[in-house]
Parts: C-alpha cells; sequence; structure tokens
C-alpha cells in the first residue's frame, strides 16, 4: 500500500492492513506489489518475498536513472487540464512510456468547466484541442468535471475491476477525482495512518486505495514534468501506434524516419495517413533521446 524506508503497510487478502518490515535481503516493495508475509511479531508482519512484477511505472531523475513508482498495474491514467496547462510534447512523453512498459494508456481531460486561459493558442492549448485526435487513434480519452457535468461517471466505468495509476502534473485535480471516487477516503487513509504510526500525505506518497465499485487507484505525487529514459531509436517509433502499418517498409532496415529517403513514414505523413503535428512530436523526442 505505502511504504517508508525499511517498513510499510500490507493489504491482506480479506481487506486487513497490517504494518510490515522489509528484510534486507528481500528489497524494497513497491506500491501495488504482490508479497508473502510472514508474522514478525504481535503487531506487525514481514515481508519474505516479493513476487514476480508483471510490470512497473517508472519516473526518471536528472541522469535519467529509472526509479519504480507502481507495480502491477493495467492501466496508466494520464490527466490533463486546462490549468495548469500541459507543456508540449508531455502528452507524447507519458504514452512514449507507457507503451514501452507494456500498459494501456488512459487519458483523463479533466477540469472541463474551466476554458483554456485567453491567449493560449499554442502548446498546452494544442494538447488539449488535439483530444478527438487521440481519439481517433484509438485511445480512450474520459472528460471529466468534479464541479460540473459531465462530473466522473466515465472515469468509474473505466477503473472498475482494474488496477490503475493517476499521473499527471501538479494542480491537474487527481486528488480532488480521488476524493470523488472514493467516499470513505479519509478513513482508509486513517487506517493507513494508524498502521504506520505517522501521518500520511497523499501529495508525497504513493499509495493504493481500493475502490467501492471494485478495483484499485494509485495516487502518485505530481510533477511538473515527465523525463524519458534512454530508448532505443525503434522503440519511439513503435510508441507512436499509428506508425505501425509503414514500419519494415523503409528503404533502409535502420530508418529513424527523420531525414532518410525512402521512407514510409514521412511518405504517409505527406499524404495525410499521418498527422503531421504527431509526427514533429516524434522528432522532437527522437532529437531528445540523443
Amino acid at each position: 500500500m505505502v511504504s517508508y524506508g525499511s517498513q510499510g503497510v500490507v493489504m491482506l487478502a480479506d481487506g486487513d492492513r497490517k504494518r510490515c518490515k522489509f528484510r534486507r535481503r528481500v528489497g524494497r516493495p513497491f506500491c501495488g506489489d504482490r508479497v508473502e508475509v510472514a508474522p514478525a511479531d504481535d503487531t506487525s508482519l514481514v515481508v519474505e518475498r516479493v513476487l514476480p512484477r508483471k510490470n512497473s511505472f517508472v519516473r526518471t531523475d536528472e541522469r535519467q536513472r529509472q526509479h519504480i513508482i507502481a507495480a502491477n498495474l493495467d492501466q496508466v491514467l494520464i490527466v490533463v487540464a486546462p490549468r495548469p496547462l500541459p507543456s508540449r510534447d508531455l502528452m507524447e512523453r507519458y504514452l512514449l512510456a507507457v507503451h514501452s512498459l507494456g500498459i494501456e494508456p488512459v487519458i483523463v481531460y479533466n477540469k472541463t468547466d474551466l476554458e483554456v486561459p485567453p491567449g493560449e493558442t499554442a502548446n498546452g492549448a494544442m494538447v488539449l484541442a488535439h483530444m478527438p485526435d487521440y481519439e481517433s487513434l484509438g485511445y480512450t480519452v474520459i472528460h471529466t468535471s468534479c464541479k460540473t457535468s459531465p462530473g466522473i461517471a466515465g472515469l468509474k466505468s473505466v477503473l472498475k475491476d482494474r488496477t490503475s495509476i493517476l499521473v499527471g502534473q501538479s494542480g491537474v485535480g487527481k486528488s480532488s477525482l480521488i476524493n470523488q471516487l472514493i467516499p470513505d477516503l479519509q478513513i482508509q487513509t486513517g487506517d493507513l495512518s494508524d498502521a504506520t504510526g505517522k501521518g500520511v500525505h497523499t501529495t508525497t506518497s504513493t499509495m493504493l486505495y481500493q475502490l467501492p465499485d471494485g478495483g484499485s487507484l494509485i495516487d502518485s505525487p505530481g510533477v511538473w514534468e515527465y523525463g524519458i529514459w534512454k530508448l532505443a531509436n525503434d522503440e519511439i517509433a513503435t510508441g507512436f501506434i499509428e506508425f505501425k502499418p509503414w514500419l519494415g517498409q523503409c528503404r533502409f532496415n535502420d530508418c529513424l524516419h527523420a531525414s532518410e529517403p525512402g521512407c514510409a513514414i514521412k511518405q504517409a505523413v505527406s499524404e495525410g495517413s499521418i498527422q503531421d503535428w504527431r509526427f514533429q512530436s516524434y522528432l522532437r523526442l527522437l532529437e531528445q533521446n540523443g
């Protein structure tokens, strides 16, 4: 559920939460990990084994080193909003990362009751304007507002019986969504605080909550930017799902789809089969990948 250094909280099969310790030889589990435990004393357990993960969601530090945030996910919900506006290519970085990690992405356009700030016509504003384009590519896009219509009904149906994590910039409204989705949030948070013996602050800890209609939701601290670790160049291309029909059809097997002649991807862009704004995002990510 949540970990603090060498100890944390584990949720048992019956839903009860217990304080647990981490053996040094086992290492530190992460939010969403499945573990085997044994009694440590009268009030706590000890983690004996971390079971194999089916996947993990990671972030990188300034040196592009990966750090696990959560494990065993069914989907990653990328939350954006008119305030704060997303930075250019933020959505593409998230989508590329989630695809490369083998997890399903879902886009959540939150605070739809707010208008884009006047005068904003580029970068972040364009990310929001492209929501219909993401849907046409096959991505699930959920529109939400915690204050007015459409509410969060669409989000509830996507979360049901699945393990999900909310990610996005600080201030996009993840905490407000969680408050709406989990009526007993204070009870669950209080249980975690009791189990750890210290206060729990949802903006600094990655935490897993049980949803009333089934499933689990992980809340992660907000970030201002999301960086990508070093990828193979072909991984960047496969992270743009509309490229798939043309991959392997270029004149050169090692084509980067940038300046090479005989590139099937560039031909598809010129014919309108691939949207130019997405191709430009691909080129920027390719350049940033070094």
